[in-house]
């Protein structure tokens, strides 16, 4: 009885083999397939989906994933990797007393990472709230922290009033008031410092800090003194969309009128008031985009029975490259990418 023919001896004698001729059949083999092997250099240049080969660089069999455009080991098939934004809730800003005014608020700290999920785990996201506005006698709050994937985006600072109400630390620091007219400090690699105020007749804020930059220092005197800016917040990805501005400072009249309030940061910040006549607080920080708190301002009577401007709250962002593959969020799809934009406390299923 002669041995079964090879491919090499099908070959040999003219007979043409084709995929269908050895595809979808049945095989009772107890011995192995040999993979066509290589190194990592020696991979096919115009690799498609399906691929298969031996990597005798990192001694792995490897298959190409048109979705990830890259080469994976078998091990690795139900691991794949994201990119994602956490954004914090921002500060709020309080006016200060009697005709003074106030700092704005620091934008929630921007983490801005990667990381590889394994399919079918679920992953905690939780969405901070923005710094309520503080009625009374109150200074304002920090907002609350967001996290994803075991990181934390810190709060940010409240903005500064008067003397008993300084700015405080956060994701980015509030903006300096009338007293003291500092602005508090941000988190490395988070967020920036508040910026300072002028105390005195001059009586404007300082801006809130912005995940892209310091808020602005109030400048000037009298009646040509300006509230500083909010921090410019972060355009994640060059998507067109900021996150995490500051709030710009508030502007008190005082004795002479012609003051100017600070503009929020481009990422949520809200505008700083003035008034000439009355309490007028600042504009809130925009929902979902961790933007600080605009800084208020009052002329002539005390603001002990008025509440004041909030904080933005946070956002979480996940995006890969190809179809989607998890659930959670909204999801859209834009430039090759599928998104998972979170608004809300949930949960991310690899």
């Amino acid at each position: 009885m002669g041995r079964a023919r090879t491919l090499a001896d099908l070959g040999s004698t003219g007979v043409s083999v084709t995929p269908a001729g050895v595809s979808d059949q049945a095989n009772s083999s107890t011995g192995y397939f040999d993979l066509p092997a290589g190194t990592t250099a020696q991979r096919p240049g115009s690799p498609g989906t399906g691929m298969i080969r031996y990597n005798t660089t990192n001694q792995q069999p490897e298959w190409y994933d048109t979705n990830a455009s890259s080469w994976k080991n078998f091990s690795d098939s139900l691991i794949y990797p994201v990119e994602f934004a956490i954004v914090a809730g921002g500060g709020s800003a309080k006016a200060g007393d009697y005709a003074t005014g106030g700092g704005g608020g620091g934008a929630g700290g921007l983490i801005d990472s990667s990381t590889n999920v394994t399919q079918s785990t679920a992953y905690s996201i939780v969405i901070g709230a923005g710094g309520a506005g503080a009625g009374g006698g109150g200074g304002g709050n920090n907002g609350s922290n967001s996290s994803a994937f075991s990181l934390i985006a810190i709060g940010g600072g409240q903005g500064a009033a008067y003397a008993n109400f300084a700015p405080t630390s956060g994701g980015s620091g509030g903006g300096g008031g009338y007293q003291p007219t500092s602005g508090a400090s941000g988190t490395t690699g988070q967020g920036n410092a508040g910026g300072s105020g002028i105390g005195g007749t001059d009586r404007v804020g300082g801006g809130g800090g912005g995940a892209g930059g310091t808020g602005g220092n109030a400048t000037g005197s009298n009646s040509s003194s300006v509230a500083g800016n909010g921090g410019v917040g972060i355009n994640w990805k060059s998507l067109g969309t900021y996150y995490a501005g500051g709030g710009g400072g508030g502007a008190a009249p005082w004795v002479e009128g012609g003051k100017t309030a600070g503009t929020g940061g481009s990422g949520g910040g809200g505008n700083g008031a003035r008034s000439t006549n009355q309490f007028l607080a600042g504009d809130n920080g925009s929902a979902n985009t961790g933007g600080g708190a605009g800084g208020g301002c009052i002329n002539g009577v005390s603001a002990s029975n008025v509440a004041n401007a909030s904080g933005g709250s946070g956002v979480v962002i996940i995006r890969y490259p190809g179809q989607q593959r998890g659930t959670g969020g909204t999801v859209t799809s834009s430039g090759g990418y599928t998104y998972h934009t979170f608004t809300s406390s949930g949960t991310y299923t690899a």
